[in-house]
């Protein structure tokens, strides 16, 4: 697949694409004959992992962090997982001032709703 369809796949740019196998977050992507990005399903894993990872909050030198561990062997699995387990922490913590943030408007539109005209 070559790197426009992923962009369009993902709703990532393609420059972001390339920042990301520039920096290491993604392996270097397999080309073609004429030295065109042809992403294989391995490339797309990553690009699908890191998605998910970026979008749960975890930062880019945490993310290249986890991959050099990945590429480093099975034995940094466990300095793997607890690399995930603090990002799950500091996303469950986000979630938490998220929920908090949706409670205090929901009240904040009840009120309105009431036709109250005090704060």
């Amino acid at each position: 697949m070559q790197i426009k369809e992923v962009s369009k796949q993902f709703q990532i740019t393609q420059a972001t694409l390339r920042y990301y196998e520039r920096i290491g977050l993604i392996p270097p992507v397999p080309r073609n004959a004429n030295g065109i990005r042809d992403y294989d399903e391995e490339s797309l894993g990553w690009v699908k992992f890191i998605q998910c990872m970026r979008s749960a909050g975890m930062p880019i030198d945490a993310l290249s962090e986890y991959v050099v561990l990945y590429q480093q062997g099975d034995h940094t699995s466990e300095a793997r997982k607890q690399l995930l387990i603090e990002q799950r922490a500091n996303l469950i913590k986000r979630m938490a001032e998220l929920q908090q943030t949706l409670d205090r408007l929901t009240q904040k539109i009840a009120f309105y709703e009431s036709d109250n005209e005090t704060d």
